[in-house]
């Protein structure tokens, strides 16, 4: 997609602040973050969201991603949050599937202040 941001970074045209990245998948720094940590894992291939004929094969890196994130970040003991928003109703501002990583700080127990 010419136009996707996510895919620019993906393609190395935009730069990030890498935290992960293998073949298939890139972690990186959110520009405007919601908590002490706050990354973004992202499937290299393009997928509007989680509708978007997403294989397991990918959910799977992904998931596997958001693990060596956690673990990078110093989040696999004290815990940490994943969201994928998915349309405009759940706040989706970029049409790329992507995850959320939070944590760094009690989140609380509700999923929205």
């Amino acid at each position: 997609m010419d136009d996707c941001i996510f895919c620019k970074i993906c393609a190395g045209e935009i730069p990030a602040t890498v935290v992960y990245e293998n073949d298939q998948v890139i972690a990186f720094e959110d520009l405007n973050p919601q908590a002490p940590v706050h990354v973004l894992v992202v499937p290299k291939e393009h997928h509007a969201n989680l509708l978007d004929d997403v294989s397991a094969a990918e959910l799977a890196e992904v998931v596997a991603a958001i693990g060596e994130v956690a673990r990078a970040k110093g989040l696999s003991d004290r815990g940490f949050r994943v969201i994928a928003n998915t349309g405009a109703d759940a706040g989706q501002t970029v049409e790329h599937l992507h995850f959320h990583v939070l944590g760094g700080e009690p989140l609380g127990e509700g999923l929205i202040p």
